[in-house]
């Protein structure tokens, strides 16, 4: 390739650090040169407002919607998210072309050993429902208090003393070089996000060139697996304001397991199921079966 291939990205330090790895792997998959590669941060409007609740403010359309627009602009080639941070259903003129090998897609816990550790009445920071949720399930004495920021903001305000632990993405702070802090939380403790642990890179579903540079740095088991998730969130009509977590594994079979939640962490449905690694129907299969076992104040949360 001739020329420069712009790759966006949010400018959190994470963001930024997962930017860089998709251009250290496009540097090695086609032989570029380092400068051959820029970064373009772009400010989004989940960064600007950092006092409410995603869920309040737009959703997880806040972490995309500028990106998408300096793709349609040719402002840049691709952008690269978090994929538990892109909306379920995305525009048509977007299209996910790879995603880089899954990390440890576990929460890790700052501030205690275990969440069983957690003093009674502990009070824990999080702006994910998910968490709290599970928090909730696992200790109804804790409270939970919005947290929202980038890793170092919400260790500052751990810090300052506005709660007494965090819970963060085991990948992100591996990906910040923070490879001891914080306790793993084991996935037969707290399943993860749907898609926690992965970066892909999105491009103009019409861009053949870009779709083609891009699909040689993708992972195919990650891609099969967070898709899958992603299916089972759009079958759930699931949004930010649904407590979900789910994880799905690839071996000879493709195996996804799931659970809702209430808001306050008393009732839940878990449920796993397999099938082929090709099979579309895997995620709205478990979510169908989820739905029809839920209990009424799960499925108020859920429009699938």
């Amino acid at each position: 390739m001739r020329g420069i291939f712009r790759i966006g990205t949010r400018g959190s330090p994470l963001a930024l650090a997962q930017a860089h790895m998709v251009g250290d792997a496009l540097v090695a998959a086609h032989g570029w040169a380092a400068d051959q590669v820029v970064i373009v941060p772009v400010r989004t409007t989940g960064d600007r407002v950092q006092d409410r609740a995603l869920a309040e403010i737009g959703g997880k359309a806040l972490w995309t919607k500028e990106l998408d627009r300096a793709l349609a602009d040719g402002a840049i080639d691709c952008a690269v998210h978090s994929m538990k941070d892109v909306e379920t259903i995305r525009p048509a003129s977007i299209a996910i072309a790879a995603m880089l090998p899954r990390a440890d897609v576990r929460d890790r816990l700052i501030g205690a050993d275990s969440i069983a550790a957690l003093p009674e009445g502990a009070i824990v920071g999080t702006s994910s429902p998910r968490r709290a949720a599970q928090l909730l399930n696992l200790r109804p004495d804790l409270r939970t208090v919005l947290f929202r920021g980038n890793v170092d903001t919400r260790l500052g305000k751990l810090a300052a003393g506005e709660a007494d632990a965090t819970l963060l993405a085991a990948a992100g702070l591996e990906r910040l070089g923070r490879h001891d802090l914080g306790a793993p939380i084991g996935i037969d403790v707290m399943l993860p996000a749907p898609a926690q642990g992965a970066i892909g890179v999105e491009v103009l579903a019409a861009n053949d060139a870009a779709r083609r540079l891009i699909a040689a740095i993708g992972d195919p088991a990650t891609s099969t697996c967070v898709l899958a998730e992603r299916a089972l969130l759009a079958a759930l009509g699931a949004d930010c304001h649904s407590p979900v977590a789910a994880l799905a594994t690839l071996g000879t079979r493709l195996r996804i397991e799931a659970a809702l939640f209430s808001n306050d962490g008393r009732e839940t449905v878990t449920g796993a199921i397999e099938g082929a690694p090709d099979e579309a129907t895997i995620g709205p299969r478990l979510a169908r079966d989820l739905l029809d076992r839920a209990p009424p104040a799960i499925c108020a949360l859920f429009t699938g």
